[in-house]
């Protein structure tokens, strides 16, 4: 490649990825809109959606599986976004779980039953803060994606 070449011979990047149409001017500064989850869809008004999505990841730091559980049961119908942080909680919660019940199995083998145990905290930590975060953003309404959970409820 010649030290004089630039990228000035390419064509402009448009919306599509590819060349013509429209020309990006800048990238975006904000998150997406909640993925098409749009607040105001559903029967509720868009504070109570932000309030139970809210309330669904905090009690789902608070209470476990139960929280999320009962709020996604009873809202989900209600509205698209509290469908989808109702799901959402309640996938991490059970992912949490699991990661219970390996830190209980590890802690009963002998040799290394030190690391289950010191399993239990971290975990819990990790619950907390990952479900305030959770809280805060879908507050916004904007849709919160756990960087690490089992979508076993779809």
């Amino acid at each position: 490649m010649d030290d004089n070449s630039s990228d000035q011979d390419a064509p402009p990047l448009t919306e599509s990825g590819g060349s013509g149409g429209s020309v990006i001017d800048s990238p975006p500064t904000e998150a997406p809109s909640t993925a098409g989850l749009g607040l105001g869809q559903g029967k509720l008004a868009e504070n109570d959606e932000k309030t139970m999505g809210l309330l669904s990841h905090i009690l789902g730091a608070v209470t476990s599986v139960v929280g999320p559980l009962i709020i996604w049961v009873i809202k989900k119908d209600e509205s698209p976004f509290v469908n989808d942080q109702g799901k959402e909680a309640l996938n991490f919660q059970i992912t949490v779980l699991i990661g219970y019940v390996t830190a209980t199995v590890i802690s009963m083998i002998p040799v290394i039953g030190c690391v289950g145990a010191l399993l239990y905290p971290v975990i819990g930590v990790t619950n907390l803060i990952f479900g305030i975060l959770g809280g805060i953003e879908a507050n916004k309404g904007v849709v919160y994606r756990y960087p690490f959970a089992l979508r076993l409820i779809s």
